[in-house]
């Protein structure tokens, strides 16, 4: 299987080399924002609003995929089919939508909020929106990450794709080279009444709500700060503090909420054809003995990660197309800590290397084909994963 990856990957770099010469770029403000990966779907939409004077806009994202571990059947799989929707009011008031159809046969509602500009530089937001933890939480788009799959950590840790109902206010103080965001949540659900939601296996994305129904008897508090003052750097500091959520009569019973404290850490680094990325994430919790006792489970008291990567465009910086050839490292553990009713299970450290190729044969199409490497914590845990994908967004 590395032989045959190699072998594809050698292969399709040539192929694109020769075939990709000469290409003219484009040099719209628009184009180059996304080039740079400094904006996502829904600033996509916000911008697109604000260049008509009333009216709908659209847009939207797909990824379709093909996984080969090296020890189990293939997956070919219609990942998510996303479709984006804005409406402009007046100059003041949006909404923007997005509606997600995952493996064909899930539907969900990944974001939908009413945005308010208050005065320059302060936007009132209040709907299910996204929680910005890290990097891929908000830049899930197929076009704005390396790998066919996105970071392990991001789906487990933070985890992605995170979105929850609140109020907040964001923008950007461009004298300050500064964009913030801070909002008031609901938390996860730990508990469902019937069975703990949360567990070291799969850290806290069991508990997401995604808007359905949520529960709520607090609210958490989420913040992020990104400073792209400086040329070619884009940096960034998130914080999520709160407790999780019981359903009505399970809330009263001790041990069937956790408190939650999470700190993240990113930086963006894009010049010419270098480009790089690096993400720490951290997650402390507290109660987890009694969350342990009560349910069963096997929820460790931190768990936390981080990943760095780095590529190299072979195309001329004059062609509208891109060949990125990337490695990236990651390492996480859902049970860095834990409380004394568990022991610590060495099969939830887990580190992953992601080599691989990202061709972008145009603005918002894109090509993916990487290997991956995986072990955890147990002697002779290693396996592997090869990996194609192809993705669009517009």
């Amino acid at each position: 299987m590395r032989k045959c990856f190699a072998f594809v990957l050698i292969s399709t770099g040539v192929f694109f080399l020769q075939a990709q010469q000469g290409q003219s770029s484009s040099n719209s403000i628009a184009d180059s924002l996304v080039r740079a990966q400094q904006i996502n779907g829904y600033q996509r939409i916000l911008n697109n609003l604000s260049a008509i004077p009333q009216g709908v806009t659209l847009g939207g994202y797909a990824e379709v995929l093909y996984n080969q571990p090296t020890n189990l059947n293939g997956e070919l799989d219609v990942e998510r089919l996303v479709m984006l929707f804005g409406y402009k009011f007046d100059d003041r008031v949006q909404f923007v939508t997005e509606i997600e159809f995952e493996h064909v046969s899930e539907v969900y509602v990944e974001q939908a909020f009413v945005n308010y500009s208050f005065i320059n530089g302060v936007n009132i937001r209040a709907g299910l929106m996204l929680v910005p933890m890290g990097i891929i939480s908000e830049f899930h788009e197929p076009t704005t990450f390396n790998g066919v799959e996105r970071p392990s950590m991001d789906r487990v840790i933070v985890p992605t794709t995170w979105r929850e109902i609140g109020i907040g206010v964001t923008g950007r103080l461009d004298g300050l080279g500064l964009r913030y965001q801070a909002y008031l949540f609901n938390g996860f659900l730990s508990h469902d009444g019937v069975e703990g939601q949360l567990s070291g296996a799969t850290g806290l994305s069991g508990g997401r709500q995604k808007g359905a129904k949520s529960v709520v008897d607090q609210f958490n508090l989420s913040a992020k700060l990104d400073y792209y003052g400086i040329p070619n750097l884009r940096l960034g500091l998130s914080a999520y503090a709160g407790r999780t959520q019981a359903v009505d009569g399970q809330n009263a019973i001790p041990g069937s909420d956790i408190g939650l404290a999470m700190l993240g850490l990113d930086a963006r680094f894009k010049r010419k054809k270098i480009s790089a990325r690096a993400q720490f994430v951290q997650a402390n919790l507290s109660d987890t003995d009694a969350y342990n006792r009560l349910t069963g489970s096997d929820l460790g008291s931190a768990l936390g990660g981080y990943y760095i990567e780095t590529a190299y465009n072979f195309l001329p910086l004059i062609n509208r197309q891109r060949l990125d050839a990337f490695v990236r490292y990651e390492s996480y553990d859902t049970h860095k800590k834990v409380g004394a009713s568990i022991a610590r299970n060495p099969a939830f450290e887990r580190e992953e290397w992601t080599l691989g190729l990202s061709y972008h044969m145009s603005i918002g199409t894109i090509f993916k084909i990487d290997y991956q490497s995986k072990r955890t914590g147990i002697t002779d845990s290693q396996f592997g994963q090869f990996n194609v994908g192809v993705g669009v967004w517009f």
